[in-house]
């Protein structure tokens, strides 16, 4: 958690919001179909918006999704440490000086553009959980925060490239959010789901004393839409012939809160 995300709605969109962003992406036509669900397991590139630590200009270019553990040499042992490193407690950042993740903190931050994000529930005597769409309510896209890191590569003819990659900043899971992802050993966690003037602050040249609002904050439920979806993973087609994003009613769903498959925190 949070391995899956959507966008859906048209990136040039962003532009708009940031008239002065730098489009450093080399592909400009996307397949929105593929863009439904984007799943963080295979390290999928993503655009991502980030300030130039030399420049300072706001910048839109594509990243891995996943930080890289460069201190591991072994490819496999890389790998597998890597799916740890998708998503990024906000709340250990700054508890842990010595993290991988503290050393980007100062100037190494960026933004996720999205329409929403998925996760699964658990449903008592279900055999398989129900996948949800969240995004926040009255916004068609939004930025959730991250931290990234560049990294070079050699191929088998000796060039070099520079190749970006990031994770995603994660919280303690509010209400809704810990009703719908409450099972696994990640349960009751959240994206770090912010109101438009904390992810502009993300982006701005903040000092360390101001983050901790931004780390702390916790969208009230009431900003969230939320509501079940057809099965995500395995790109089953929908019966109903619908983008995967849209709401699917699944027949004897029990309420938010109603069932006992999870533990609450409340």
């Amino acid at each position: 958690m949070c391995w899956d995300i959507s966008l859906h709605t048209d990136i040039e969109i962003i532009k708009n919001t940031f008239p002065q962003l730098r489009d450093e992406r080399r592909q400009l036509d996307y397949n929105y179909d593929y863009l439904e669900n984007v799943q963080a397991i295979t390290f999928p590139k993503y655009p991502i918006l980030y300030k130039d630590k030399d420049s300072s200009q706001l910048a839109l270019t594509e990243m891995e999704w996943g930080g890289l553990p460069t201190y591991i040499d072994d490819p496999k042992l890389q790998a597998d440490r890597r799916r740890n490193m998708i998503n990024v407690r906000s709340e250990r950042i700054l508890e842990d000086k010595k993290s991988y993740w503290y050393r980007f903190l100062r100037k190494q931050r960026c933004l996720i553009p999205v329409s929403g994000t998925f996760e699964h529930r658990a449903v008592k005597g279900w055999k398989k959980k129900v996948s949800y769409f969240i995004g926040e309510a009255g916004r068609e896209l939004f930025y959730l925060p991250g931290l990234y890191q560049w990294y070079e590569t050699v191929d088998e003819d000796g060039v070099v490239e520079r190749v970006g990659s990031f994770g995603m900043l994660t919280r303690a899971a509010n209400e809704v959010m810990a009703n719908i992802h409450n099972d696994g050993p990640n349960k009751h966690r959240m994206p770090l789901f912010l109101p438009e003037d904390l992810e502009r602050q993300w982006i701005e040249d903040i000092n360390e004393e101001d983050m901790p609002p931004i780390f702390l904050f916790e969208m009230p439920n009431e900003k969230l839409k939320h509501y079940p979806v057809y099965t995500l993973r395995g790109y089953p087609n929908r019966p109903d012939g619908k983008h995967r994003y849209e709401q699917f009613d699944w027949e004897g769903l029990p309420p938010l809160g109603s069932d006992t498959a999870q533990t609450s925190l409340f």
